[in-house]
């Protein structure tokens, strides 16, 4: 009899440890923000918070516009809320919130990380959930739109016509040595590359999306951006799908795989409040494979 209520017992446990294990999906904005920085229910920069974008979705907002470094602990707080302890997280990402989550997790994501309660309070912060830690966080990959972790030559040659802090920051000779691009944690970033631009990104080499060019969101390593395009292309090296050297030999990030290029020339770099551009072929990825 007691030999039942022990394996009773056993069996509760378990139950109750599964329980409490929940998947997160997480947002990270890009340049300009728009959210209300703190709560995670706030999508305003992506669109109508109704829209399907993954289990558990959570908006990570941060202002898009001052520093990589000094707007970083705001990712922190919200890693440290939903990725730790037994839960997960699937994170998407969008232009500049490439740059900030890869440097996050070079700079951070072998450090100790309290385990929390998923219980935000309104500035964003999780309480402890059992006084324990673990190194870096729970991750199962990352989706980048339009990532801007390689920078943008908007931003080196001002035709934004702004000079905050964010915009230094996305110089592509300064974004591509602010961290080591291949220090992931092991953590699949995934990147989708748009290429429906315009007459005024002609300064962009390659394909692009009006914002970001094929060197960025296809995340290919150097220490400076290079012309890349699509295969129906004849005058340009070919952005590949996966992990594999581009046309020409240039390499990729490591932990970094093309799942998407615009072939079609389809997607622009904008969301326009409602899901839209390249941000739309990632939510529909999210969808579809965040459980």
């Amino acid at each position: 009899m007691k030999l039942m209520r022990w394996l009773i017992a056993l069996c509760l446990l378990a139950i109750t440890g599964l329980a409490s294990a929940t998947n997160y999906t997480l947002w990270i904005n890009g340049r300009n923000g728009g959210g209300t920085i703190g709560n995670y229910d706030s999508f305003t920069y992506w669109g109508p918070a109704s829209t399907a974008a993954g289990v558990n979705k959570k908006a990570v907002n941060w202002d898009g516009y001052n520093s990589i470094a000094s707007q970083n602990y705001r990712i922190r707080y919200a890693l440290d809320c939903f990725c730790t302890g037994n839960n997960w997280c699937y994170i998407a990402t969008h232009s500049a919130g490439d740059l900030m989550l890869g440097y996050v997790l070079a700079n951070y994501g072998g450090s100790a990380r309290m385990k929390k309660n998923a219980a935000p309070n309104s500035s964003g912060i999780c309480g402890n959930s059992d006084g324990t830690s673990q190194t870096g966080w729970n991750i199962k990959w990352v989706r980048a739109a339009a990532g801007a972790a390689g920078g943008s030559e908007l931003a080196d040659y001002g035709s934004w016509a702004v000079s905050d802090p964010l915009t230094q920051d996305l110089k592509t000779t300064t974004a591509r040595a602010m961290y080591n691009h291949n220090v992931t944690r092991g953590i699949w970033f995934y990147m989708y590359a748009g290429a429906r631009g315009a007459a005024y990104s002609a300064i962009l080499p390659g394909q692009d999306d009006e914002v970001v060019a094929y060197h960025s969101s296809g995340g290919v390593s150097g220490s400076s951006g290079g012309a890349y395009c699509n295969p129906s292309d004849w005058f340009c090296n070919d952005l590949t799908l996966g992990t594999s050297n581009n046309q020409g030999g240039s390499a990729k990030w490591s932990y970094h795989s093309v799942s998407f290029r615009d072939d079609g020339e389809s997607y622009n770099h904008y969301t326009n409040g409602n899901w839209e551009g390249i941000v739309s072929v990632v939510r529909g990825a999210m969808v579809n494979s965040a459980y």
